[in-house]
């Protein structure tokens, strides 16, 4: 956030820019947002690829796809984690800024945000299970995924900090540069051991009830999951650096002692080990049954 005087403000700081990254009750954002706006120039909301109502669902997500109705007076009175409520939540917080700060509100709607301080849990999990080594539950080494390391998200909110016009823009990697078997690949390497990925049919899984999303984290069984249209942020100057190395630096600050911040989503994400072992077995079966051994 940068400051500067401003003449309709004589004697006080004003703002020229405000970033929101942490919008979580529609009500609250609207308040803030008429509080800021008089003393603001511009505001930059960081919002989520899950505004849109028909993600992962549709071939391609652009920035006039259509979005969750969503109300900017909401104020459910407490605010706890809601897969559901959240797409719409997030549509709420933008309405809100859009009311206060119109054609100077930049959103900026990421996909899957990782990197070092991830506190949803998803990459340290991988990176986790790849250290424990040995046979992995792995789905479609061939799926392209596109998420955005937050380096890189915040990288691009800063740069366009000074341009003086609103807009909205997707932030992923390019889609189909990056892929499943990729990312593990990389946390083999990272953490230096014997993890051997056991690839497994995804309709085989879906059928024995793996959670997608959550029990092998960043899988669906959609290849329409990982399709947003990022040209506009990257003809703008987004630059997303390799999956492989936001891998490592993750496992870096893991390894440093990091410790995200408390976040009730982070229990959800990950098999039992348990689970994982028996439907290895069960898979290990199947398989020597289907090559007549």
């Amino acid at each position: 956030m940068t400051c500067r005087c401003s003449p309709g403000w004589p004697g006080r700081r004003a703002w020229e820019v405000v970033v929101d990254v942490s919008g979580s009750v529609p009500a609250v954002v609207r308040d803030s947002a008429a509080a800021l706006a008089p003393a603001v120039g511009r505001c930059v909301f960081i919002s989520t690829v899950s505004a849109y109502r028909d993600w992962p669902y549709a071939d391609s997500i652009t920035e006039e796809s259509p979005l969750f109705d969503g109300d900017p007076d909401l104020d459910p009175g407490t605010r706890t984690w809601d897969p559901d409520a959240y797409g719409p939540l997030e549509v709420g917080y933008e309405l809100a800024l859009r009311r206060a700060f119109g054609q100077q509100l930049v959103i900026l709607r990421p996909h899957v945000v990782l990197g070092p301080h991830e506190y949803v849990g998803r990459l340290p999990w991988w990176l986790r299970r790849s250290a424990r080594g040995g046979p992995v539950l792995a789905p479609a080494p061939d799926r392209s995924i596109q998420p955005v390391d937050a380096r890189d998200l915040a990288a691009f909110a800063v740069a366009l900090l000074p341009v003086e016009a609103g807009g909205v823009f997707n932030i992923a990697a390019p889609a189909g540069r990056e892929t499943f078997g990729g990312m593990l690949a990389a946390c083999r390497a990272a953490t230096g051991s014997d993890a051997e990925p056991v690839w497994v049919a995804e309709r085989w899984l879906v059928e024995h009830g793996v959670r997608q999303w959550t029990e092998l984290p960043l899988w669906r069984a959609l290849p329409t999951a990982w399709t947003m249209d990022v040209s506009r942020a990257h003809q703008a100057g987004l630059s997303c650096r390799p999956l492989a190395e936001t891998v490592c630096d993750t496992w870096e600050w893991m390894l440093s002692g990091g410790r995200p911040v408390a976040h009730q989503r982070w229990p959800e994400h990950g098999i039992d080990p348990d689970r994982e072992s028996a439907l290895l077995q069960e898979w290990e079966t199947v398989r020597q049954r289907g090559s007549g051994r």
